[in-house]
């Protein structure tokens, strides 16, 4: 019996390797039988770009999903189910690009409605003079909701799966992105001033931790409570957020040395960096989400490591509100977790496209350290997917293509005339692949966007509406 037994490991062995020479091993999730004859949805016949701790790229690959996860991903189905494969769903991605959904770390995404509302003024001016007035008299529930409609529509054309928002009246931004199949990190803003939502401490508090139970153990939402910064939240509001927010494990998002002001300011008033203030005051930690991050020093990146907090690279509104260039190469260096984001798609950047700030983030990098070499297109995209996920400290789940991580992923045209010939498949979709070439997109197993039609967004309703509030937008600012 024992010899018996050798030898099935001896065959064993010399399989395994012949399927390492003979092409990739397909790899399973730790329950998936081998032989399992029944998947939910398979994938196959594209490159696909992993993300994974190797980095493997497959070529003709394939990928199993049952529920909303991935089962398993190789390169030879008949291999990985030697009984054969009956699956609910298959799609035919052959000579197509698959790679992991985005992470949009920084958003604000009802701001679509105000989208161009003001450009070309420094945050301070564009937040107080402009957008906090519009939103007092424009911003209500419904507001919210049809503005979070739009926006999901263009995240998800643009391959986001994955987004981090902080607004008013977030719950109903919950409910709209659970039916559009998206999931999210979703925070309701505390600030020292009455808001649309909430107009004193009492009633932000009970919204909020209503919010929190509403959406505890969700498969989608993470309900998460987002103190604007530390110039317009008192410490008290810091603090209360950060307790409220560690009662019910739920995550803290937050802008952090987004512009320089802040921290002049901070030194004056505090004594102290932003990053610093926020660590005396006992703030930060591995539920952190942090916006911006601009103007940080060495002692900055040194605790923001220390303290797993997750910090989300915005370029475009960076650049388009001069706000200073985020040392991005230095904090990753430093052992930071650096995620990419959009910000607001409204005077900080006026689109949702993630496809278009991985571009960005790479150029940006290089022209601020004057180094080709700075940040590559394969970090960048790391940014966006992998690392992005463990900024969200949420890289079990998320980031990558592996057995046992939910089934998030986007296909990708490859016959557009900007995406050949392709030699090296990072660069390819940092510097050449546009959100046109977005075909497929799926979250959890299920698909929201097919061979380029949306099928959980009513996206002509939303766009309409959008029409009809950007009138009455407009006439509230001219009374």
């Amino acid at each position: 019996m024992k010899r018996c037994n050798r030898m099935f490991v001896f065959i064993g062995a010399v399989l395994f390797v012949c399927s390492l020479l003979w092409g990739q091993a397909p790899v399973f999730a730790q329950d998936a039988a081998k032989d399992s004859a029944k998947v939910d949805l398979l994938v196959k016949g594209a490159t696909i770009v992993t993300m994974d701790g190797q980095r493997r790229v497959i070529e003709n690959g394939f990928l199993a999903i049952n529920g909303d996860s991935i089962v398993a991903i190789g390169q030879d189905a008949a291999a990985a189910y030697p009984k054969g494969l009956v699956a609910k769903q298959t799609i035919n991605a052959s000579g197509k690009l698959i790679m992991p959904g985005l992470i949009n770390g920084h958003t604000h995404i009802p701001m679509v409605l105000m989208r161009g509302l003001k450009d070309d003024v420094t945050l301070d001016d564009w937040l107080r003079k402009f957008i906090f007035p519009a939103e007092a008299k424009n911003v209500t529930e419904e507001y919210v909701r049809w503005g979070t409609r739009l926006g999901l529509a263009e995240m998800i054309r643009s391959g986001t799966t994955t987004y981090a928002d902080m607004y008013y009246f977030e719950d109903a931004i919950a409910e709209e992105t659970k039916a559009a199949g998206v999931r999210g990190v979703l925070g309701e803003t505390w600030i020292d001033f009455p808001v649309p939502d909430n107009k004193n401490e009492a009633e932000m508090i009970s919204y909020t931790e209503n919010f929190f139970k509403k959406w505890q153990g969700d498969a989608l939402i993470h309900a998460a409570v987002a103190p604007h910064s530390i110039y317009t939240c008192s410490e008290k509001t810091l603090k209360d957020a950060a307790a409220l927010a560690r009662k019910y494990h739920a995550p803290i998002l937050i802008h952090v040395a987004e512009m320089r002001k802040e921290f002049v300011d901070s030194i004056e008033k505090n004594g102290a960096t932003p990053v610093q203030y926020l660590e005396r005051i006992e703030v930060l930690g591995p539920d952190v989400l942090a916006a911006h991050c601009i103007w940080t020093d060495n002692t900055d990146m040194k605790i923001l490591a220390e303290r797993q907090v997750g910090c989300v690279h915005n370029p475009s509104s960076n650049m388009m509100l001069a706000s200073g260039v985020a040392p991005v190469v230095d904090q990753r260096a430093a052992g930071v977790r650096v995620g990419l984001g959009t910000d607001g798609a409204a005077g900080s950047n006026n689109d949702l496209n993630m496809m278009e700030e991985m571009d960005l983030a790479a150029k940006l990098q290089k022209t601020y350290r004057v180094d080709p070499r700075a940040l590559g297109a394969k970090g960048a995209l790391e940014m966006a997917t992998i690392e992005g996920a463990r900024a969200l400290h949420m890289e079990k789940e998320i980031g990558s293509l592996e057995a046992g991580k939910k089934a998030d992923f986007v296909i990708l045209n490859l016959d557009a005339p900007n995406a050949v010939p392709m030699y090296d498949v990072y660069s390819q979709i940092v510097y050449a692949l546009k959100a046109s070439e977005i075909e497929t997109v799926v979250v959890g197993g299920k698909t929201l966007l097919m061979d380029g039609k949306l099928l959980t967004v009513d996206e002509a309703k939303a766009i309409a509406k959008a029409k009809e509030y950007g009138k009455s937008v407009a006439a509230s600012l001219a009374k």
